[in-house]
Formats: C-alpha cells, sequence, structure tokens
C-alpha cells in the first residue's frame, strides 16, 4: 500500500468542481453562520418592533389616563365652584355651617388644582408612597370600600322573575 491509496477522501466526501471536501464544508458552514446571522437579526427586529409596539400602547393608554384625571379634575372643580355658590346661599341663615360649607370648598378647589398638575405616573408615585408611609390607614380605607361595595351589592334588587325564568331555562 503506498501513500496515495492511505490518503484516499471517504467514498461519502462530496466533490464539487475543483474544490475539496474541506472547501464544501467551509462554504457550507459559511453559509449556515451567515443564515444563523440573518435569522438572530429578524430576531432582534421583531424583539425591537414588539417591545416598540408595547411602548406604544402604553404611552397611548398614560395619555388617555392623563387625560381622564384632566378631566376629574375639572369636574372637582366645578363641584367646588358649586359649592362656594351653596356657602354664599347659607350665609344669611346658617353662616356657621357656610364657613363649613366654604371650607369644604377651599380644599376641594385646592384638590382639583393639585390633581391638574399631575400625571398618572405621578398619582400612582403618590399612593404607593401613601401606603408606605401609612398602611392601616390605606387598608382601613380598603376595608370601608369592601363593606360598602358589599351592602351595595347585596341591597340591589333581585332579578325579574322573567329573568330567572330564562336563566333557569338555560341550565
Amino acid at each position: 500500500m503506498n501513500n496515495r491509496n492511505s490518503e484516499r477522501r471517504p467514498p461519502t466526501a462530496v466533490r464539487a468542481g475543483d474544490g475539496t471536501s474541506e472547501d464544501i464544508g467551509a462554504t457550507v458552514s459559511g453559509t449556515l453562520s451567515k443564515a444563523s446571522d440573518i435569522a438572530q437579526g429578524a430576531a432582534e427586529t421583531a424583539k425591537r418592533a414588539a417591545v416598540g409596539g408595547a411602548s406604544t400602547v402604553t404611552n397611548q393608554v398614560k395619555e388617555m389616563l392623563d387625560r381622564q384625571v384632566g378631566s376629574g379634575a375639572e369636574v372637582m372643580g366645578q363641584l367646588a365652584s358649586s359649592t362656594k355658590r351653596a356657602a354664599e346661599d347659607l350665609d344669611a341663615n346658617a353662616p356657621i355651617v357656610a364657613g363649613v360649607v366654604r371650607t369644604f370648598a377651599n380644599r376641594l378647589d385646592g384638590y382639583a388644582d393639585d390633581l391638574r398638575d399631575r400625571s398618572v405616573d405621578q398619582l400612582v408615585l403618590a399612593a404607593s408612597d401613601l401606603a408606605r408611609r401609612k398602611p392601616g390607614l390605606v387598608f382601613g380605607l380598603a376595608a370601608v370600600a369592601g363593606f360598602l361595595t358589599f351592602r351595595t351589592l347585596k341591597s340591589a334588587p333581585p332579578a325579574p322573575e322573567s329573568i330567572k325564568g330564562r336563566r333557569q331555562g338555560a341550565n
């Protein structure tokens, strides 16, 4: 056996033109590497698009909530104005009550002004700060809100018989 026979390539090696199997392997490896880079780039582009889309939706929701906060502040300001007029009407007959109502109206107007100057992010931050500083107050308010919700739902009138019959027929 001579050296040429021992250096023979296995019969499964593919030859293209003048290229050797090593050249083909390098070409395939390079092609796979490029395909991998393209796929990775596409994945990164898709990820950026998804993050950008989520960011756009988040910004739109925040803008809508900011508008709602502004609308709420306007309503609160109108309520304060109405309360001040009510205090003026009470001045003649009940000056002490008028003073209390006027104080309430002034505080309400101050809260409305404060609310106009804040964004939703600032309101959430203020609420979480309050929860950290006074957890008992927040827990108490949540308990009162839950109690009032329960009482409201419990005192709701029962469903009419025609609706009850349809529900039973569906079951």
